[in-house]
């Protein structure tokens, strides 16, 4: 035993001094290069100078331990984001105070000198921190397992027991099924190629007619996305629209969800939920969108930054890249104005650094929150890594550019992997996506006008002579105002859409899902219902044929008075819901499911009035979406509804040989099942405690003791349910 710990006494002194002589090998090479940066006189001795030199190199290494943590806890209130910003001046003024310690006077720099200095002495000194631990691989060890022990002790938990294996289900938001088979068989993701190879299954499955994260991701990990018709819509009663990578909208779907189900998520025993737009009811969050309207010190979902950027190199390392990737992205966009590629839209503007935000920071911060929950031995942990998802949005799901983001997503799976051998428990890596992209130019490109303008021309109201652009609905956007303590809203600044008579419609856009609804009508029984196609028709009678027969257009659903639902085509083409399964009409091209998608859209109570799809090109696979986006997602057509599910062999298949994964809430079963027969059974254990909503979203009423628990914090009623079962 003693010499054992002599042993790791020895391998952690020789660690420090190590990364000590490394740092001030570092500072002399910068002394030497850099004219503005001074540490011995010309007449110093070699011992003099390598005095002065180890002095300085060890007190900028005391500071950065000792002093960045505490800086990092002051600036608690400062917006996540700008601590990045703030790195290097704070990283030079700690090696300024280092410099002024060094007897004699002998260091000497100007600001903007120690900032240089500062940031690649950070990089180094980690980079080589991080080597020397990965090589001794017991030391690594028994560092998880130190940290594992001290993180449990923190929250009052208990270890779990060694052989009971945990999960990790990492989100590839927006690749979709066939994306990811061409990145494995084009060796653009070896490490997903050699898990496949290997020890897990693909499995594919379809999503619902609203392909977006904001519905998926809902129904997976909260087992319900009933009455989520689209990425935005308006609802009547309150006058406002609800958007699903608004914080306050998020907040509310959750609420709804777990008042639906009676359960908390998936992610309730022990859970941690990274960069997701949901908490799956899990008590550690980070980055997730629902809890980010909170301000103060108590907001879990900016811990994952300051946790991050408290270690000094990887914020270098972080801002560095930060640099990089906004320098990669305007090259790529000249590259594509020079050639006049088409389709393209602008990415100009901001755009640059909302990517870098999408493809550096927040899978940095992700990644390395994923690999505590790990360390930590969490019993699940679901992320979600948006950068591909942002890139294809404006390059193309099929572009080089998002290639390049599949590489870089692919070392982030290698690395995970990685992790998991030093973990103190076993881990099951699960890999899915919440929606895959279908490409196409935009609507208003190819016809010179938006759907807006198309539904004011039908109602017979003035049209501006240009098409105004719309807004993108991508998820990293939203990331990105929430770290700024920025609200999303939109445009004008209000949720509430800007109406100017009782006639005119709220006109917005999901990818190439449109939806088109009035405002409450005071002359009818029930001012907040859906119109009927009779109410719409009286009201503006050359609406509906203008939208139906316009060849960007592939089929509108709408209420009837007669039929229920009534789906409209082109040439007077019209199908009552029930008769579609005879005559899909306007949607035999869309493929199996749209269907079944549709009919389950119209059973929504906030289902607009107007449910617009896009036309689609099935030899294309091409959409025209209704955004400024030639990658999109939203609705029906093509690899939009293509997701995947990536298990590990040992779990039970998703479903039966010859059964087809349908809808987001079935996905939900599925990792809760594989939960099941990890741990023995979780919540709800039994029917009584509320109902799991079906694919078509219908179940038995909620537990009202879920729907108080509801309004309180994520986690807190599943915290709760656990309580009672108990």
């Amino acid at each position: 035993m003693r010499d054992a710990r002599w042993r790791r006494a020895t391998g952690t002194l020789v660690r420090v001094v190590a990364v000590w002589a490394v740092s001030s090998a570092t500072l002399l090479a910068m002394a030497a290069l850099l004219p503005d940066f001074r540490l011995q006189d010309d007449n110093d001795s070699l011992t003099r100078v390598a005095f002065t030199t180890a002095w300085g190199a060890g007190a900028f290494g005391l500071l950065s331990a000792l002093v960045w943590p505490l800086l990092v806890r002051v600036l608690l209130f400062v917006p996540a984001l700008v601590i990045g910003l703030l790195v290097f001046f704070l990283n030079g003024s700690l090696l300024l105070l280092a410099l002024w310690a060094i007897p004699d006077g002998r260091g000497e720099s100007n600001p903007e000198t120690a900032v240089l200095v500062a940031a690649v002495m950070s990089a180094v000194a980690s980079a080589t921190s991080t080597a020397l631990a990965v090589r001794d691989d017991s030391a690594y060890r028994r560092r998880l397992h130190r940290l594992a022990d001290r993180r449990r002790r923190r929250h009052g938990e208990k270890n779990a027991p060694a052989e009971a294996p945990a999960t990790v289900f990492l989100q590839l938001d927006g690749v979709g099924h066939d994306v990811l088979r061409h990145g494995v068989d084009s060796g653009l993701m070896p490490a997903v190629a050699g898990l496949l190879h290997t020890t897990h299954r693909l499995t594919p499955w379809r999503t619902d007619w609203s392909s977006q994260t904001g519905a998926s991701q809902l129904g997976i990990l909260h087992g319900s996305n009933f009455d989520v018709p689209a990425f935005r819509w308006y609802e009547k009663e309150t006058g406002e629209v609800m958007v699903c990578n608004r914080p306050a909208s998020a907040a509310e779907l959750q609420r709804r969800a777990i008042e639906r189900t009676g359960d908390g998520g998936l992610l309730t025993l022990d859970g941690a939920s990274r960069g997701n737009l949901f908490s799956g009811g899990a008590d550690q969050l980070a980055l997730v969108l629902s809890i980010a309207a909170r301000r103060g010190p108590d907001n879990r979902s900016r811990a994952g930054y300051f946790a991050y950027f408290s270690d000094p190199g990887n914020a270098v390392r972080t801002a560095m890249s930060f640099v990089a990737e906004v320098c990669r992205e305007i090259g790529q966009y000249v590259r594509v104005l020079v050639r006049h590629q088409r389709p393209r839209v602008g990415r100009g503007g901001l755009y640059p650094f909302i990517r870098a935000f999408a493809t550096v920071v927040e899978r940095d911060v992700v990644v390395a929150a994923v690999m505590g929950d790990m360390l930590a031995g969490r019993s699940a942990v679901y992320a979600d890594l948006v950068a591909y998802d942002e890139v294809a949005h404006h390059s193309g799901p099929r572009s080089r550019d998002a290639e390049q983001v599949l590489t870089r997503i692919d070392r982030s799976v290698a690395l995970i992997a990685k992790v998991a051998e030093h973990t103190p428990r076993p881990y099951r890596l699960v890999l899915l996506s919440d929606h895959g992209q279908s490409p196409g130019e935009t609507f208003a490109a190819r016809y010179g006008l938006t759907l807006r303008d198309l539904v004011r021309a039908g109602c017979g109201l003035p049209v501006p002579r240009r098409a105004r652009r719309t807004h993108s609905g991508a998820e990293a956007r939203s990331a990105v105002r929430a770290a700024l303590h920025r609200p999303v809203e939109e445009a004008g600044g209000s949720l509430r859409p800007a109406v100017l008579s009782d006639s005119e419609p709220v006109v917005l856009a999901s990818g190439n899902l449109g939806l088109i609804s009035f405002p409450a009508a005071a002359d009818l029984p029930n001012p907040y219902a859906r119109l009927t196609r009779e109410e719409i028709d009286h009201r503006h009678p050359a609406l509906l044929s203008t939208l139906a027969n316009h060849p960007g257009i592939g089929f509108l659903l709408v209420r009837s008075e007669e039929h229920g639902g009534v789906v409209l085509g082109a040439n007077g083409a019209e199908i009552p819901l029930a008769e579609l399964e005879e005559n899909p009409g306007p949607l035999a091209d869309f493929g199996p499911g749209a269907v079944e998608a549709v009919r389950r859209t119209h059973t929504f109570p906030h289902t607009a009035d107007i449910m617009v799809n896009s036309a689609y090109e099935p030899a294309t696979g091409e959409v025209l979406a209704f955004e400024e986006q030639i990658g999109s997602h939203g609705g029906l057509g093509g690899e939009q509804s293509h997701a995947f599910l990536l298990s590990p062999l040992e779990l039970s298949p998703p479903v039966a040989d010859g059964g087809e994964l349908v809808g987001a809430e079935q996905v939900h079963r599925v990792l809760r099942r594989w939960l099941r027969e990890e741990h023995g059974p979780q919540v709800p254990i039994a029917a009584p405690l509320g109902n799991t909503a079906g694919a078509d979203g219908r179940g038995a009423a909620p537990d009202p003791r879920a729907s108080r628990d509801a309004g309180r914090e994520p986690g807190a009623a599943a915290r709760t349910v656990r309580e009672r079962t108990a």
